[in-house]
């Protein structure tokens, strides 16, 4: 299975203490409903429900910046908790209480240095739907996905990533004879990255 990667601004992602004085990280990894940037190609949305199965099936990993020497946290070991509301994915975090993590993590956080939320996922057989707009865009809405890890990240930004393009190469090729020149154009794209 591929994994994709996206970034989100999110609003309240926040830093909380527990009773016995552990620091947790609150906000969402992921929003429904809302557009993204264009991802070469193609924009996105990811509709409610689409982590569902995730949440009850995978093993998830908190990580700053999708970094596995950082682990914040882990569904398997309860130092995670997942749950989708009607804003989107939303995360509860109980980080280590390390030296590295209130240098690295907490105080950026504290700061408003790093203020944005991202995951890592792949798409489940079925997960995804493929259809232009009303201005001939083509949409790519998540309806079921892995889920990898959550993080809070430096960079925000939507990567363009070949594993993104082959996502739309697959639906693009069952569209008819258009598909070379879109190709072209997203190979000198991805060149000019």
């Amino acid at each position: 299975m591929d994994i994709e990667r996206r970034a989100f601004v999110v609003e309240g992602l926040e830093l909380r203490s527990s009773d016995g004085g552990a620091r947790r990280l609150v906000g969402h990894a992921a929003v429904f409903n809302q557009l993204s940037d264009d991802l070469g190609g193609f924009r996105e949305q990811i509709a409610a429900g689409a982590f569902a199965e995730a949440i009850g099936k995978d093993d998830v990993r908190a990580l700053f910046n999708h970094d596995p020497n950082f682990v914040l946290g882990r569904t398997a070991s309860n130092t995670l908790t997942l749950a989708e509301d009607a804003r989107g994915l939303l995360i509860d975090i109980v980080m280590p209480d390390t030296q590295t993590v209130r240098d690295l993590v907490v105080a950026p956080i504290e700061r408003g240095d790093v203020s944005q939320m991202s995951f890592a996922f792949g798409v489940r057989p079925g997960g995804q739907d493929w259809a232009k707009d009303d201005e001939g865009r083509n949409i790519r809405t998540l309806k079921r996905l892995r889920l990898f890890d959550v993080s809070p990240v430096t960079f925000p930004a939507y990567p363009q990533t070949d594993v993104a393009v082959r996502s739309l190469h697959a639906w693009r090729s069952t569209q008819g004879p258009a598909m070379p020149n879109l190709l072209v154009a997203l190979a000198q794209q991805a060149r000019a990255l």
